[in-house]
């Protein structure tokens, strides 16, 4: 049953992307994503999902995760592109991004407290937390409650 209390952000919260790819690297971790997401980004890739998994996932606790290269920022999503546009990390499937990508920063552990990001803000370290355009409540809670 929701919760009937405001959230700590019901007046909103600041967030925009700076492209700088601290969400996708740093230590080793997972980057899940479903059987549907794994097939929309094999058919972006333009191959088969048997081939896309052998090339750029991995099985973790039963799960699939994509794979990561260790880069000297730690270890970056297979997908994420540093090389294309200089002082940019940018995703090479963004259109196809899993429902984790596409949710950061707005993941329920991020909003449990105020103090939950500012943890997150400072563990990432995402300089897009706190800043940039406010993000109204309607659409942090369609991202946090994102069914994928």
């Amino acid at each position: 049953m929701p919760s009937t209390d405001p959230e700590w952000y019901a007046k909103g919260l600041r967030f925009s992307c700076t492209q700088c790819g601290n969400c996708c690297t740093g230590a080793p971790g997972i980057v899940a994503f479903s059987q549907e997401e794994g097939e929309a980004m094999a058919k972006r890739l333009e191959m088969s999902v048997g081939d896309f998994h052998r090339r750029f996932a991995r099985k973790v606790n039963g799960a699939w995760s994509l794979t990561e290269r260790k880069t000297s920022f730690g270890y970056d999503c297979v997908f994420l592109d540093r090389e294309s546009n200089p002082g940019v990390a940018g995703c090479r499937l963004y259109e196809d991004r899993p429902k984790q990508c596409r949710t950061w920063p707005f993941w329920p552990e991020n909003l449990e407290s105020p103090q939950a990001w500012e943890e997150a803000k400072a563990n990432t370290p995402c300089p897009g937390m706190g800043r940039g355009r406010l993000v109204p409540i309607e659409s942090i809670r369609i991202q946090r409650n994102d069914p994928g």
